[in-house]
């Protein structure tokens, strides 16, 4: 059976050592050069974003923390609500327009890539829940899919869909400034009550004590992480932490 690569659809050719002709062959989802395009994130990263601390001045570091970080923990209001953020890749122009054919044009088969690279980071990891960033029903019925929730599916997994959005307004057409400072647009998805009659009124999941992994496309700001966190927090989440494809 042939592989081809999901990203430029070339076949892959293997490359057979003594371990491939004992072992049952994996299959291959990307060529070395669309691999060469993708930067995995190594190095020191701040401990909370998993930005590369490389890429910034000393004075916008300090002591393991990006300044952004910094100033996101010394607000009262979202200190401690995401604890820490991993990505796959750094949001260079290759990966922009990967993330675009997998968002936009609505080329499903990408999530199979990227569920290798999730599989990979929850090996290391405890949790109870992975929870997907929603999408608006009007930003759903667009795209066909939620990208995140897709991610998780490929890899085996099952998501937690107990967010949902309060309005859809596409966060990738804010500023900055307005992203950081917008309002809550996420709330804790009711679910029908467990015991009859069926006229009692819905409740929300139960996550008390859980600990939850939120699963996104790009850290940009953290703005989108961190109010979908302070939800679950709010609630009682023990922990809430993020995996994403790229950090912008």
């Amino acid at each position: 059976m042939r592989d081809y690569c999901l990203i430029c659809f070339t076949e892959i050719i293997p490359k057979m050592g003594w371990n491939d002709l004992i072992s049952e062959a994996k299959e291959q989802t990307i060529c070395s050069a669309c691999k060469s395009g993708l930067e995995e994130i190594k190095g020191v990263t701040c401990s909370v974003c998993d930005r590369p601390l490389e890429q910034l001045e000393a004075r916008f570091i300090q002591d393991d923390r990006c300044y952004d970080c910094v100033r996101w923990e010394e607000d009262p209001i979202w200190q401690g609500c995401l604890t820490k953020n991993q990505s796959f890749y750094l949001y260079n122009d290759f990966l922009q327009e990967v993330i675009a054919r997998y968002k936009f044009r609505g080329d499903y088969i990408l999530a199979k890539l990227f569920a290798e690279q999730l599989l990979q980071k929850l090996s290391t990891e405890k949790y109870d829940l992975l929870v997907p960033i929603p999408l608006s029903p009007e930003r759903l019925q667009e795209r066909g899919f939620n990208q995140a929730e897709a991610i998780i599916k490929e890899a085996g997994l099952k998501p937690a869909n107990i967010l949902t959005r309060i309005h859809g307004e596409k966060q990738s057409k804010k500023s900055r400034k307005d992203r950081i400072h917008a309002g809550q647009v996420f709330q804790l998805t009711e679910q029908p009550a467990s015991t009859p009659p069926s006229t009692e009124p819905a409740q929300p999941p139960t996550i008390q004590g859980k600990k939850i992994i939120l699963i996104d496309d790009i850290y940009t700001t953290g703005s989108t992480l961190r109010h979908a966190a302070k939800v679950l927090t709010s609630k009682g989440a023990a922990t809430v932490t993020s995996i994403t494809i790229a950090r912008g």
